[in-house]
């Protein structure tokens, strides 16, 4: 984790402080649709004919694919910038937890506790709005990613170790953080997000962006042998885990 917080104030997501630049939303859908469908489609059977939270849900990209399956669809998001695209895609989106009147059945949080101060009260604070039997998902970077600690990336770990990530989490302390929310783990796996070609291209031009311009170099039978290989080892670039009450 970070040695200080205080560069993280209130307003600062609020402000898409999290964004070093204009986002142009079109672009943001586009970029983010790869992972919402690969996160709908892993939870479908999970959120069939449920009530979902997406705490931390940006542009509602998950909410809306989500909607195709499950009874109910509702995120909390403080970017105000996204407003008028929530009312203009018919989500119901809070501004915090403390809105919150229901209880759900499935809540996600992708790429979220690693900003928050105090990922544990939070994960506490989410069980408090689960149904009996629910589940909280939780989707976060992992600290041992492979252009980490196999390949040492320089230029990854400049970009990776960023400000805005004020924790960082591999298998074994996420299942400490569970414990000290005095919740279960369900399940912790790992998977790869991104595919080989980006890998390559990190360590040949220092950036990413590999897997769209070198795409010619994967295929679904390379990627799941790479990502089974490196899920092996616990250097996959990403975690899930399934967290109850």
């Amino acid at each position: 984790m970070l040695e200080s917080f205080d560069h993280i104030t209130d307003d600062f997501y609020k402000e898409s402080g999290m964004h070093s630049e204009k986002v142009i939303l079109e672009d943001w859908l586009r970029e983010s649709a790869p992972d919402d469908e690969r996160r709908v489609k892993f939870l479908q059977r999970l959120i069939e004919n449920k009530a979902v939270l997406d705490f931390g849900c940006g542009n509602g990209g998950f909410l809306i694919k989500a909607s195709k399956y499950a009874t109910l669809v509702e995120g909390v998001e403080v970017e105000r910038s996204l407003k008028a695209h929530f009312k203009r895609n018919r989500l119901h989106v809070y501004e915090n937890l403390g809105e919150i009147k229901r209880k759900y059945d499935v809540i996600t949080a992708f790429h979220v506790i690693e900003h928050m101060k105090d990922p544990a009260a939070l994960l506490a604070e989410l069980a408090n709005l689960l149904t009996a039997g629910g589940i909280i998902i939780i989707e976060v970077p992992n600290s041992e990613d492979a252009l980490l600690s196999l390949y040492k990336c320089r230029a990854f770990s400049e970009f990776t170790y960023w400000s805005c990530h004020l924790f960082l989490f591999n298998n074994n302390n996420l299942e400490m953080l569970v414990e000290k929310a005095e919740l279960k783990l369900v399940f912790i796996k790992q998977i790869q997000r991104y595919p080989l070609s980006n890998h390559l291209y990190w360590l040949a031009h220092g950036r990413p962006g590999g897997h769209q311009k070198w795409g010619f170099l994967d295929s679904e039978d390379l990627h799941v042998a790479y990502e089974k290989t490196l899920a092996s080892l616990g250097i996959c670039d990403t975690i899930i885990a399934g967290v109850s009450k």
